[in-house]
């Protein structure tokens, strides 16, 4: 049995190892368009590449993925991130759990990663082949597909795999549509919000541990740590919160209002009592050079200027009309996002292979027999933490285990 893997990333070479373990006498065949592979893996976390997140329950786990929940259920049972741990472990590469859940080789390493995966692969005699774009497939009868390349050589395989991952505009997937598959159309995921005229841009590198970002007009919302940056908002929240919202945000252009509460363990009549209490608590504290809650200090001024209170004035002297200013914007910052910026080099799209189409027991195309998907191409996408890329060792596991049967 011959078998092709389109796509030299974690899903492709997660299914192409275990297709090798699992049907020893099939020839495996990784076909990889740029110089090298497993570039993602490289830049992930910084270089240290993120490989999951700490196990959990599955009901919770599943949780962190905005689409494809209903696909990968089941198939996380099968290969979760425990599987995964275990996985990397038996081939000598132990993982550690940062304080946020995310997981990293403890060589704080992404080459520890990449060199696991190619030793497996060269001992199990995977031919892998870099600088070869796929130009198109073809289904040539019931032994299986011709795949042609970009230089015009074609090579015939018994089964064909694509893993590719996801692309960021729908003309790329034409040679798969072209096959009578339906593409949900790209979007991009895990992007940051741009805030031009935004008066907290001179404190880009400020962050703030608790907070709840609202997309005003949606649902859609996210409480946890943010980070100023010199175009506007990144961090954990809002990274998250703009994989739930990818869709809604695409359709309005990126074009939409945020509003953020800085002290979200509080209610608004929780907070002002606070605020009226310091008039009495701590009377002669200036209030500009004391921060509360936790905050930053040149963030707290940046609020107590924002509702025009001056330097110097102390609690007890401060009127009602200001501290309700300052409770407004501490509980209810309202914001105008004009754009988006990429996370780091860490691009995820949601969009791809449509889920209907796929067998969910083994992910071979409905359409046509011997054809797979794995990994990002496909319309699964997870928030930042280490799920995109247990997505991708688990589609391409269930993929290598079904491929020869």
């Amino acid at each position: 049995m011959q078998i092709i893997i389109i796509g030299g990333g974690a899903s492709g070479f997660m299914a192409a190892i275990t297709a090798a373990e699992t049907f020893p006498d099939a020839q495996i065949h990784i076909l990889e368009k740029n110089k090298t592979v497993l570039n993602k893996v490289r830049i992930s976390g910084g270089g240290r590449c993120n490989v999951t997140h700490q196990p959990s329950e599955p009901r919770f786990f599943i949780k962190n993925y905005p689409r494809g929940e209903k696909l990968l259920r089941k198939l996380l049972l099968r290969f979760g991130p425990n599987e995964t741990i275990n996985w990397f472990e038996k081939r000598g590469v132990s993982l550690k759990v940062e304080a946020d859940g995310r997981m990293f080789p403890i060589s704080d390493s992404s080459h520890t990663i990449i060199e696991c995966l190619l030793r497996a692969a060269k001992n199990l005699n995977i031919k892998i082949s870099t600088s070869t774009d796929v130009k198109s497939f073809s289904r040539i009868d019931e032994s299986g597909f011709a795949v042609t390349l970009e230089n015009g050589e074609s090579i015939k395989a018994n089964k064909l795999v694509i893993a590719t991952g996801g692309y960021p505009k729908l003309s790329s997937f034409e040679w798969i549509a072209e096959h009578d598959h339906t593409i949900i159309p790209p979007n991009p995921s895990l992007f940051t919000f741009n805030t031009p005229g935004n008066y907290l841009l001179p404190l880009a590198g400020v962050s703030v541990q608790d907070t709840l970002v609202k997309i005003s007009g949606t649902k859609h919302e996210w409480r946890g740590p943010i980070l100023i940056t010199h175009w506007g908002f990144s961090g954990p929240a809002v990274l998250k919160l703009s994989a739930w919202g990818a869709r809604d945000l695409a359709a309005n252009d990126y074009h939409f209002s945020c509003r953020i509460n800085w002290v979200p363990q509080l209610n608004e009549s929780q907070l002002r009592d606070f605020l009226i209490g310091e008039k009495t608590k701590t009377p002669k504290q200036q209030i500009t050079l004391h921060a509360k809650f936790g905050l930053p200090g040149r963030l707290w001024k940046a609020f107590t200027e924002q509702a025009e209170i001056p330097d110097g004035l102390i609690w007890s002297e401060v009127p009602h009309k200001l501290l309700n200013r300052l409770c407004d914007i501490l509980s209810n910052s309202h914001f105008e996002v004009k754009g988006k910026t990429t996370f780091k080099e860490e691009f995820v799209t949601c969009g791809g292979i449509a889920l209907t189409e796929l067998n969910p027991e083994t992910l071979e195309s409905k359409k046509i027999q011997g054809l797979y998907f794995a990994g990002e191409v496909v319309d699964v996408d997870g928030i930042t933490g280490g799920f995109n890329f247990q997505n991708a060792w688990t589609t391409g596991y269930i993929v290598g285990q079904s491929i020869g049967l």
